[in-house]
């Protein structure tokens, strides 16, 4: 997918946004899970950098995405990484001792096609 919007195609950031906005409430999905689902399975880094790029009145629920082992991956942690966890919290989705979400249990999977 190209990045340039003025021929009017989606970019990536637009198609990471759209998937995120799929993911139910109370469920999660991973940075790796989101590339793979767009066909781009060594992107988990970009959808992290379309997730970070949003802006603050954004309707993308950016805090149902975690990392691979069930954790929040937000640099330096502190009041981002602590707004995640509410929200998430929030959403029903518990953590478990070690501070991660049980992926087997929250993990969001896609309806497949048909």
């Amino acid at each position: 997918m190209t990045r340039e919007r003025a021929t009017g195609r989606e970019t990536f950031y637009d198609c990471v946004y759209a998937f995120v906005r799929g993911v139910p409430a109370g469920r999660v999905v991973t940075y790796g899970q989101v590339a793979l689902e767009l066909g781009s399975p060594a992107a988990a880094r970009a959808v992290g950098y379309a997730l970070h790029f949003l802006p603050g009145d954004s309707d993308v629920p950016w805090w149902r995405v975690v990392n691979a082992g069930g954790g929040i991956s937000l640099r330096g942690r502190g009041e981002a990484a602590e707004a995640q966890r509410r929200l998430l919290e929030g959403e029903g989705v518990a953590f478990g001792r070690e501070g991660a979400i049980d992926l087997r249990r929250y993990r969001w999977i896609p309806p497949g096609p048909g």
